[in-house]
């Protein structure tokens, strides 16, 4: 997952805490939804339980960065999770002048505790410590991290994890990256931890990390349009654990949550779901799989 601007840079182990073990539950918020997906009667929009009744209430963060959303407006439809929460509400029966969004910060909305949105959508990644805290939709993205350096940089030509063992990786609080770096790299330092996407791009821009990783259609808007003479040196291989994949997310128990899966599933089998990645997420193409 990817993010935000003009915070100041966390490091050390207390944000290594915060990122890796993400919110521990509360007792209020370990009721269970069946996540399965349900009927078609039961998802009449009518029958829904809503933040507010006959809106469907849709958060994300501020700024809304490309190529998920386009030109920071989630309302434009534009954007691949734009796209989809479109796509999404429409299953459920909400025209699009039906569908509100509200601003919600990348790591408090996996937070325990109640929500004053029906679903967010901003790359969040399920982990079983979220789940903890959280409800999560089936996935509607899966995830491949990109390792993102300096064409003329010392990493550039790595073609192997081991390889980036000594470099300085900047990386944002509370994603999965953060793991990843933890866990495949292992660095021999910590990596740069900040509280925003933005700042560890900067990082990057202003040399004072060699690399910085996040989510690879991030990686490529980032060499595309944020940091000049950067590059993707490759992605890193899926984890032991199975494949990474993003959530719609919802406060712990929604029932909300069996229509969400109806929907995607019905966009995954319709072939909406491939198209929406097709117009909107870049290829993979470019990216070799480190060793």
């Amino acid at each position: 997952m990817a993010r935000r601007p003009l915070l100041t840079a966390l490091a050390g182990l207390a944000a290594l805490a915060v990122a890796t073990t993400a919110c521990a539950p509360q007792k209020e918020d370990t009721t269970s939804a069946d996540k399965s997906p349900a009927s078609a009667a039961s998802c009449a929009k009518d029958k829904l339980k809503l933040t507010k009744p006959g809106q469907l209430t849709v958060a994300t963060d501020k700024p809304a960065f490309e190529p998920w959303f386009k030109n920071d407006d989630p309302t434009n439809g534009q954007g691949y999770e734009s796209a989809v929460a479109y796509a999404v509400a429409a299953k459920l029966g909400f025209a699009k002048n039906e569908v509100t969004w509200v601003t919600e910060s990348f790591d408090s909305s996996y937070a325990p505790g109640p929500k004053k949105f029906d679903f967010d959508a901003n790359q969040i990644s399920v982990t079983p410590a979220r789940e903890k805290a959280v409800t999560f939709s089936d996935g509607y993205y899966d995830v491949q991290q990109g390792v993102v350096t300096m064409k003329n940089g010392k990493y550039a030509g790595v073609t192997s994890v081991a390889e980036l063992k000594d470099a300085k990786i900047a990386v944002q609080v509370g994603t999965t990256a953060l793991a990843a770096v933890r866990d495949q790299i292992k660095p021999s330092s910590r990596p740069k931890v900040f509280n925003d996407q933005i700042d560890a791009v900067n990082a990057l821009k202003n040399k004072q990390v060699d690399a910085i990783v996040l989510d690879l259609p991030t990686a490529f808007y980032v060499t595309a349009a944020q940091v000049q003479g950067s590059k993707i040196a490759g992605q890193l291989p899926q984890s032991a654990g199975g494949t990474e994949h993003f959530g719609l997310l919802l406060q712990q128990g929604n029932p909300l949550v069996g229509c969400l899966n109806r929907a995607i599933g019905e966009l995954k089998s319709s072939g909406e779901l491939a198209r929406l990645q097709q117009q909107w997420l870049t290829a993979a193409a470019g990216a070799p799989v480190l060793k």
